[in-house]
């Protein structure tokens, strides 16, 4: 077995990686990869982003680069699934650690960290708060939203009692594309996100689950009231 074969796993399907890394010298490099892939996207976008670029800033060779990724697609696509999965972990951790009140403070808990993730993680809003620039990347942006409505889904059922439905499903994906599409509008002109957008973000998300919620109560009550006639 050859050297590259004893760093390397085999590849899952629909990882943007080439292999995974196995050892710890090998992941720190592919760390180093992604993180000089956010800074360029940052600093130039997408069009100016190539693997030569990111192999100079991160201080690999270039054939390092394409041992992982086989282009500046798949980079792409890597750094949104890690930005997808710290998210995750951070909001995880907030509903771990801290108590709500309701479910519109779990709602406002979210967007804060995905505000703060646009504002501080390098890449994060190159990758999110701007016209989509690589169709093959829509299936990423998607898996974003996904883990938001997932997240407070589990909040809802979990916490707050309510009855778990398609209803429940449809509602929260709509006010998560609805929600994020006005923080889109938050960060197009300014770099930290206008901070009235995002208030507005966070009234929308309510006022609408809020009907959404009142409705399914609505419903539950006349199931239970035609099953005890």
């Amino acid at each position: 077995m050859d050297s590259v074969s004893r760093q390397q796993s085999p590849r899952t399907p629909g990882d943007p990686l080439r292999r995974r890394p196995a050892q710890r010298r090998s992941a720190r490099r592919v760390e180093r990869m992604l993180d000089a892939c956010a800074e360029l996207l940052d600093e130039g976008g997408y069009d100016a982003l190539t693997t030569t670029r990111v192999a100079e800033r991160a201080g690999v060779a270039i054939g390092s680069v394409y041992q992982f990724f086989p282009d500046k697609r798949a980079l792409s696509q890597a750094l949104t699934k890690r930005n997808v999965e710290r998210f995750a972990a951070r909001v995880g951790r907030r509903f771990m650690t801290e108590e709500f009140a309701g479910w519109w403070d779990a709602v406002d808990a979210i967007i804060d960290e995905y505000v703060e993730m646009h504002r501080t993680v390098p890449g994060f809003r190159s990758l999110h708060f701007r016209e989509v620039f690589d169709l093959n990347l829509l299936e990423s942006v998607a898996d974003t939203n996904m883990v938001i409505a997932g997240r407070l889904r589990e909040l809802l059922l979990a916490e707050f009692g309510i009855a778990d439905s398609e209803e429940l499903d449809r509602a929260m994906l709509v006010a998560v594309e609805a929600g994020d599409a006005v923080l889109k509008l938050a960060f197009r002109h300014d770099p930290d996100g206008d901070p009235e957008f995002v208030a507005e973000a966070k009234r929308l998300i309510r006022g609408y689950l809020s009907g959404q919620l009142q409705a399914a109560r609505r419903t539950a009550g006349r199931t239970d009231a035609t099953a005890g006639a």
